[in-house]
């Protein structure tokens, strides 16, 4: 007998084999297991949410519950889906050698995606970040809202989502604004002539501030000077105003800015301060 026609027939047989190890009559089960699953994934997510938005200090620790509770549920279900189709009993030598090939195949072909799997796992319990969290990783900045198995997911301030592989968090850098608490510091700038009444203009800022419903009057507001070019483009300079206050929400970042600028710009009006944008030219002088 050839040799040659034996092996490939051994081949051929072990291939077929495979089914062997599969228990066909479990696949009812597997696919209840799936259903299940996934039911109880977005059950957990629906409640925990729902329990954050009526417990608002506590939204931010529903929000990682949810992403550790649903990574479980999948990692669990997976489990069982596998070993109830794979019906080893005590052939595991054989089924370790024919899948195995197969295995590393598929191992070499979805790197890239295990890569991904593998730092989700690290973000999840390393917790540079978490769910809720207001990030900036690269151009990129928005709240996080969902720490998956594949890609860490944003919504930025336009409300866009935007996916981010998982394994580039490894790598490089990214800044976390609250770093898991509820509030978070935001810092707004606003511009006035070299010689306007800073004074007055800085009292304005710090009222205007601390009079914002969205404020979080539990930390400091800090208003602070400088005096210098204009980030326009043109040769003017002018007094900077920096304030710097706490937001009681990440969720009302936008929110905040806009009502304390409106608040500050009104202030300034009736005050006659004049902001940058009303002076034309305001070159401070320089001694000769």
């Amino acid at each position: 007998m050839d040799p040659m026609s034996t092996n490939s027939g051994a081949e051929s047989g072990g291939d077929s084999n495979i089914l062997h190890f599969i228990d066909l009559d479990r696949l009812p089960y597997a696919i209840l297991v799936v259903i299940v699953a996934v039911i109880a994934s977005r059950t957990v997510r629906k409640t925990l949410d729902g329990l954050g938005e009526r417990i608002a200090e506590r939204r931010l620790f529903f929000k990682q519950v949810t992403a550790i509770s649903r990574f479980s549920i999948l990692v669990v279900a997976t489990f069982m889906v596998f070993g109830s189709l794979l019906a080893i009993g005590d052939n595991r030598e054989v089924l370790l050698a024919i899948i195995a090939p197969g295995a590393v195949a598929i191992g070499l072909a979805l790197k890239d995606l295990l890569a991904s799997l593998m730092a989700g796992i690290i973000l999840l319990f390393d917790r540079p970040f978490q769910v809720g969290d207001r990030v900036r990783f690269g151009d990129t900045y928005g709240e996080v809202k969902e720490i998956g198995l594949r890609a860490v997911r944003l919504v930025t301030l336009d409300d866009n989502l935007v996916s981010i592989p998982n394994n580039r968090f490894l790598n490089d850098s990214v800044a976390s604004a609250n770093a898991g608490a509820l509030h978070q510091m935001c810092v707004m700038d606003f511009y006035i002539g070299c010689n306007e009444d800073f004074e007055t203009a800085k009292r304005l800022v710090y009222e205007a501030t601390a009079s914002s419903r969205y404020v979080y009057l539990n930390l400091p507001i800090v208003v602070h000077l400088r005096e210098g070019p204009v980030p326009d483009g043109a040769e003017r300079f002018a007094i900077r105003l920096i304030c710097k206050a706490y937001v009681l929400d990440g969720r009302y970042e936008s929110a905040f800015a806009t009502d304390v600028t409106e608040r500050v710009k009104r202030a300034f009006r009736q005050q006659a301060i004049r902001t940058a944008g009303e002076i034309e030219w305001e070159i401070p002088s320089r001694a000769s």
